[in-house]
């Protein structure tokens, strides 16, 4: 069967990442996105349920960053990644974090990550 990607663009979350202890304790603000390879049958019969919500995914995603801290915004993708390919249609994601105001002295707009998984 054919795969399509789902591309998920800019969700902002507030989240508790970061490895400086003043950043242990505040929540800041994150950039997600997110595709989600898949197999879509619904590409041909227009059929919500043979898609992946991508509502449920969002909620998926706010749930591992509203309930998890994470020192590392590599650790916070990587499950990110685990929950995604958790959705039965999903074969494959990438997930990039990017840390909005990243504590450095250079004005840099954002630092990121952004990994691929596959199933395996």
């Amino acid at each position: 069967m054919a795969t399509d990607t789902i591309q998920l663009r800019d969700l902002r979350l507030m989240c508790l990442c970061g490895a400086l202890p003043e950043e242990q304790d505040r929540q800041q603000p994150y950039a997600f996105d997110i595709d989600l390879v898949a197999e879509l049958p619904a590409t041909a019969s227009d059929r919500l349920e043979e898609t992946v919500d991508y509502g449920a995914v969002l909620d998926r995603i706010e749930a591992v960053t509203s309930s998890e801290a994470f020192q590392l915004f590599e650790r916070m993708a990587e499950r990110i990644a685990e929950e995604m390919l958790r959705f039965d249609r999903v074969v494959e994601t990438t997930v990039e974090v990017r840390k909005l105001r990243p504590p450095v002295a250079q004005d840099l707009g954002s630092s990121g990550i952004r990994l691929t998984r596959r199933r395996g």
